[in-house]
């Protein structure tokens, strides 16, 4: 039987808060690691392999995140942490103070550091992997010409200092005079490579990501990865024949040149539909992440077979996977989650464990050294400076440009690895590549948020953050995907029709659950009704880099009662579900049994259309001129966002009507009208700008003193809407309700109606 202990607190002992036990317990676990394994290997004689490989996960792992913690809370990227974790624990720091500990955690054997370095060069191509998906070319494309421009001049000025430097060097610091060539290539692109991650964090926690200057420095970073990537292929395939080989090395770069013409032409409708297939086909736990796995080792292997290195091959399978619309959030946080809570500190933290920092005793390659920090720091200064001139920056925008792409780490690491792998490096040049590395790195997040801070905000530049800003915390803007249950009657085509047109906005993935029933409407099928719509929007939307019918639409036959279809597909991953049955509300305003089923087997966002008046004889073509009641409340808000959507994909005006049902004593009655006068105005001020921002005519109707749905009845009577757009919210008891406005406005409304339960 256990035991139990009773702890007497005296008065006045202070108990320490959770986060100083949780730091305490860290601390001790980091004590215990450091002094009982080397003392209990000495005890035993040793460790066996698979223990000590154990350990030196373990501690890798445990220092980077304790390190990479300290890093973030004082600035700095955590990639700088991992590799002070790493030199901390190898010979620089542990092997100087405590030789028998380093030795004993870290031995000097193949086989032992043969299972470690798996881990890291799995974690190399799995950072890639994650590079790539962070990868916008839309954003590249947009800002092309100044991002073009810096990347070439900060990488030519730079690579070219490196390459010098290398020619210089006195043969007695080569790994082998033989490879100089090889080793000043390599030079030149540890110098030359900004790292797109950590320009991407300091941009990103000065809110800056949406700015213009922000997007410039984003996109510079991704073309100077893209082309670094691209540099070290060759350089390995050079580095194969110990020389340039004319022949060998015009194979390299048309295998290259045509593995990236096909992966950014056809691959990614490739990997799109392998990770749609998996996601709506597998059934086992995490099936899109084992795709995406099998993805990167296809390509990295493609490029091994080709004669370059395997990182480009997962650099671009990280471009395609990224562009998948079926990636949701979950599913990449979840693959996120993996690479940097293991691939990352692991590798980062060998990198530091293969820096000897001793050699910085000596004075000669200490100025050496520091030699090479400035060449690199001047160089990407002057480069990327002079680039923004010419790509049409200002001189205050230039600077900063200068500073942001100073920033090495991540990329000049692996370049650093991949060079002392492959021979070009020795351990003193790699060493001072990543004190190179971790220096730039330090540098420039301060020198960054200072030059960022004397920039002021442009009047345009203020009127498209404000418009990112609103779809970054709008409804549509944030459903990932669609799916759509419709039958072949009136409703089911304007379901179909409505749903093509949100998703044709942005592209988002549309699955059309095709149920029997219903009268059919018309000889296009309502997958045909979505691509359509789809298409139409697309167009509104002005995307010019989308390509046509850039919206995929998979059609599936629902089997059994509609609950069945939906619960089944519904698990695959849907942000909105679209309903349109025919018969889908009785005489009364309730329900029908099978759209409450259905509704009921959705878990997330709903939205229910019903077809009346001009949309019973033509759903897909009709004119839709939309009346949406504003209130205020949230369901209203997501509703009004709907309705501008909707009104600019069909290219039509959309109307917002205020009502107020207060009834206040004859006493309070001038300050309830001032109060109710003040609220209205507010909200279709709100309501007119978001359609203003949209390209939307807007206008407004103000009824005080009325009933809602009389209100709201008497608007659509009118003549002058054709559509409904309601937003309401689910309410308990048997069946589907959404309260008696909704009901009485189901029941007696002479238009089509779209209901949004969010």
């Amino acid at each position: 039987m256990g035991t139990c202990r009773l702890i007497r607190i005296l008065p006045g002992t202070k108990i320490p808060p959770r986060a100083n036990l949780a730091a305490a317990a860290v601390g001790t676990l980091s004590i215990c690691l450091f002094y009982a394994v080397p003392a209990l290997a000495t005890a035993s004689g040793g460790l066996d392999t698979q223990t000590l490989f154990l350990v030196e996960l373990a501690l890798l792992l445990l220092v980077g995140r304790l390190f990479g913690e300290a890093a973030q809370r004082m600035g700095q990227p955590a990639v700088v942490g991992q590799l002070l974790a790493g030199v901390i624990l190898g010979p620089s720091v542990l092997g100087l103070l405590w030789p028998q500990a380093e030795s004993t955690l870290f031995p000097d054997s193949r086989e032992q550091k043969n299972m470690i370095e798996a881990i890291s060069q799995l974690g190399v191509l799995m950072l890639l992997l994650l590079t790539g998906m962070e990868t916008d070319l839309k954003l590249v494309r947009k800002v092309g010409r100044a991002a073009f421009s810096v990347s070439v001049t900060g990488i030519v000025v730079p690579f070219a200092c490196g390459f010098a430097l290398g020619q210089l060097l006195p043969d007695s610091m080569l790994p082998n005079p033989g490879l100089r060539l090889v080793t000043s290539l390599f030079l030149g692109t540890a110098l030359s490579i900004s790292s797109v991650k950590i320009v991407a964090m300091v941009v990103r926690e000065m809110n800056f990501m949406r700015r213009d200057l922000g997007q410039v420095i984003i996109a510079s970073a991704i073309i100077d990865d893209t082309i670094g990537w691209i540099i070290i292929a060759i350089i390995f395939a050079i580095a194969q024949h110990g020389s340039i080989d004319v022949a060998s090395l015009a194979r390299s770069v048309a295998g290259v040149g045509l593995f990236l013409f096909v992966s950014l032409t056809f691959g990614g409708r490739m990997v799109s539909g392998i990770i749609r297939f998996v996601n709506d086909n597998f059934v086992s736990d995490m099936p899109v992440i084992t795709a995406i796995l099998l993805v990167m080792a296809a390509m990295a292997l493609v490029t091994h077979a080709i004669g370059v290195h395997t990182v480009l091959g997962a650099f671009v399978a990280g471009i395609l996977v990224g562009q998948s619309p079926i990636l949701t959030r979950h599913i990449e946080e979840q693959l996120r989650g993996l690479i940097v809570a293991l691939f990352m500190p692991v590798f980062f933290g060998l990198a530091g464990l293969g820096a000897d920092f001793r050699i910085l005793a000596d004075p000669r390659l200490l100025a050496l050294a520091l030699g090479f920090v400035a060449v690199a720091s001047l160089g990407k200064f002057l480069g990327a400076g002079l680039g923004g001139m010419f790509g049409g920056l200002t001189r205050r925008e230039s600077l900063a440009l200068a500073f942001a792409m100073n920033a090495r780490g991540s990329t000049e690491v692996i370049v650093a690895t991949i060079g002392l792998g492959m021979g070009a490096l020795d351990q003193t040049l790699f060493t001072m590549i990543v004190a190179m590395a971790i220096v730039t790195t330090m540098i420039m997040p301060p020198s960054l948020r200072w030059a960022l801070r004397r920039l002021p905000v442009r009047a345009d530049e203020q009127l498209r953050l404000d418009m990112e800003m609103v779809e970054a915390k709008g409804f549509t803007t944030n459903v990932e995907r669609f799916l759509v249950a419709v039958d072949e009657g009136a409703s089911g085509r304007l379901a179909s029709r409505l749903a093509g047109s949100l998703a044709g906005t942005r592209q988002k993935p549309v699955t059309v659950l095709e149920m029997p029933g219903g009268d059919a409407q018309g000889e296009q099928s309502a997958s045909g009704v979505v691509r359509h719509a789809a298409q139409r929007a697309e167009s509104a939307a002005g995307d010019d880099a989308a390509p046509v019918a850039a919206t995929h639409v998979t059609t599936r036959q629902g089997k059994g009662g509609a609950d069945t279809a939906v619960a089944a597909e519904a698990s695959k991953g849907y942000g909105l579900l679209v309903i349109g049955f025919e018969n889908a509300a009785t005489v009364g305003g309730e329900f029908s049994p099978g759209v409450a089923l259905a509704a009921a087997a959705f878990e997330g966002n709903l939205a229910l259309a019903l077809a009346r008046g001009i949309h019973q004889e033509n759903p897909a073509g009709g004119q839709l001129r939309i009346l949406v009641p504003v209130s205020g409340n949230p369901a209203s808000r997501r509703a009004a966002e709907t309705a501008i959507v909707l009104a600019r994909a069909e290219g039509t005006p959309v109307t917002g009507v205020y009502v107020s049902n207060t009834q206040s004593p004859r006493q309070w009655h001038y300050r309830w009208r001032h109060a109710l006068a003040s609220d209205e105005a507010v909200l279709l001020k709100e309501f007119v700008a978001l359609a203003d921002r949209y390209g939307v005519q807007a206008r407004t109707v103000v009824r005080r003193d009325a009933q809602v749905e009389t209100t709201i009845l008497g608007e659509t009577e009118t003549g002058a809407h054709t559509l409904l757009v309601l937003g309401v919210s689910r309410r308990g008891g048997e069946g589907l309700s959404f309260g008696n406005v909704a009901k009485t406005l189901v029941l007696r409304s002479p238009i089509s109606i779209l209901l949004l339960s969010t």
